[in-house]
């Protein structure tokens, strides 16, 4: 187990569910929450739903639309790591002794050991991943609608830090001296493919979702109308106010699955996932309830009749 990137992805998880908490729960520290703190856990339009920041934040501010440099560094890093892998596996060329000496750094797989089916598993998250952040560009670029909102300079660099982690955590439960193809997809089973499926069922409804949010500015024909937030309907939106954030939980969830249910350090990931997710539905979801006097009270803010 890496147990340097085990122990990464824990801290994480354990600092947005502390986040989540001081959310949730503020009586427990009594009064509203720092400045600072509410600045590096919101963006977009909940950060433009507080009350007037200090001008020393906002010098800190970069556009939200930014996000889409998540996603070019996404496919970029991780479409090179994928075909390092794909080289690995298939032309038995070992990783770079760079790239090996970080990954063991980071407490990848031993050169001897014994990962069976994981080479498949490995090989197929990593595939995953890259066309999740190729859809999520192709989304930024030609679907979205971004308005003014702004995110923090942490939170963009934490972003980009991310995408090049989370690769590397994929690519840490291959041995270094991966062997070539021979046989190497009768490896698959049937955790791959149950995975796959719902990778590809999640994925369609964040699309949707995503599709729904920008027509709230287009008109018919197709064109931007406006900037502001409306309500949105239809789709999952009917049950929660941040079905894509729920999707993304799922398509992590997904992952987890095609690597058999026995990665460790990726179900610390989801962990991750699912308390920074949270976290963003939950400061979404009172947006809306504090702009909308109208708004659908049936409506969880994350996960549908639960949360």
């Amino acid at each position: 187990m890496p147990a340097a990137l085990s122990a990464f992805w824990l801290l994480l998880a354990a600092a947005f569910l502390a986040a989540l908490l001081l959310e949730l729960l503020p009586a427990l520290c009594g009064g509203p929450r720092p400045g600072l703190f509410q600045d590096l856990i919101r963006y977009g339009k909940t950060k433009s739903g507080c009350e007037q920041r200090p001008a020393w934040l906002r010098l800190l501010d970069v556009p939200k639309r930014w996000f889409s440099h998540f996603y070019i560094l996404s496919v970029v890093w991780n479409g090179f790591l994928l075909l390092l892998l794909i080289q690995a596996l298939f032309l038995a060329r070992p990783f770079p002794i760079w790239l090996q000496d970080l990954l063991s750094a980071l407490g990848g797989a031993s050169q001897n050991q014994d990962v069976g089916d994981k080479h498949l598993s490995a090989l197929l998250v990593l595939m995953l991943l890259w066309l999740h952040s190729f859809r999520r560009l192709i989304e930024c670029l030609c679907i979205s609608v971004f308005s003014s909102g702004v995110l923090h300079i942490v939170q963009y660099c934490f972003g980009l830090g991310y995408y090049i982690v989370i690769g590397l955590t994929v690519l840490c439960r291959v041995p270094a001296n991966v062997s070539n193809g021979e046989d190497f997809f009768m490896q698959i089973c049937w955790y791959h493919t149950l995975g796959i499926m719902m990778y590809i069922w999640a994925s369609v409804h964040q699309h949707r979702c995503h599709v729904i949010l920008a027509n709230l500015r287009k008109s018919k024909s197709g064109k931007v109308v406006n900037l502001s937030h409306s309500i949105p309907f239809g789709g999952w939106f009917e049950r929660v106010s941040c079905p894509h954030y729920f999707a993304e939980l799922l398509i992590y969830v997904s992952m987890a699955i095609t690597f058999g249910f026995q990665n460790f350090t990726w179900w610390l990931v989801v962990m991750y996932v699912l308390f920074n997710q949270a976290l963003a539905a939950v400061l979404c979801h009172e947006f809306y309830v504090n702009r909308f006097s109208c708004y659908p009270t049936h409506r969880k803010a994350f996960i549908p009749f639960l949360f």
